[in-house]
């Protein structure tokens, strides 16, 4: 257990994410162990998943904070504490202040459900719908100071089917996040990642050929 790579997760809401790493940490998928999950909002269920596995959780409220800092000191403390080594975030739906971020140099990773730099923000399956893209996807990067502007560790990518909605993007795109989420953290773990600007060279990937089309090419 000593050995294993400390996870600290924070969460805002259902947290599928979460369960796919406890998931591959419970069949033995991946080395770590999530030392805390935190959330800022009290009503997550992501809570109630992480307890059943007896996994430590705190709620710190931004509500109940004068600015984004004092609510990061908070949370920084609390991450600490657990002895978290990698920060994951999982449907952390706070932008956390460059304080935290020194804490943590390249030891914070998100998830996006979209193909960075394309739609960063928020509501961005529509967004892609509407711009009438052909393909999404998802990415797991480092977090920096900006929105969705960190370093690109993983992505996957999706076919954009005619008359899709929304919600029916979204799950095809989660489904794929519930892989790719667990590999980038994998990756860490064994010091596979290696970091060059705004490069990230992942250690003996190997490469995948393979293009793709969306409609299919004919003939």
């Amino acid at each position: 257990m000593a050995d294993l790579l400390k996870l600290g997760v924070l969460i805002s809401g259902s947290g599928s994410n979460l369960q796919s790493i406890i998931d591959h940490i419970e069949k033995g998928a991946l080395g770590a162990r999530i030392t805390m999950v935190a959330s800022n909002r009290p009503d997550a269920y992501g809570l109630t998943r992480a307890q059943q596995y007896r996994i430590p959780t705190a709620v710190v409220s931004h509500r109940d904070f004068e600015n984004r800092e004092a609510f990061d000191r908070e949370l920084l403390r609390i991450l600490q504490g657990a002895g978290v080594e990698l920060v994951v975030l999982a449907g952390f739906m706070r932008i956390l202040t460059p304080f935290f971020l020194r804490a943590f140099p390249d030891r914070i990773i998100n998830i996006h459900p979209a193909l960075l730099p394309s739609f960063p923000g928020t509501h961005v399956q529509q967004k892609a719908l509407d711009y009438g893209v052909r393909f999404s996807g998802c990415t797991v990067h480092f977090v920096d100071e900006g929105v969705d502007t960190g370093p690109i560790i993983i992505q996957a990518v999706v076919p954009v089917f005619a008359g899709d909605t929304a919600q029916e993007l979204a799950a095809r795109i989660l489904k794929e996040e519930h892989k790719i989420y667990p590999q980038a953290i994998r990756y860490f773990a064994q010091g596979r990642i290696v970091r060059n600007g705004r490069r990230v060279e992942i250690r003996d990937a190997g490469n995948h050929d393979a293009a793709l089309s969306n409609p299919p090419p004919e003939g």
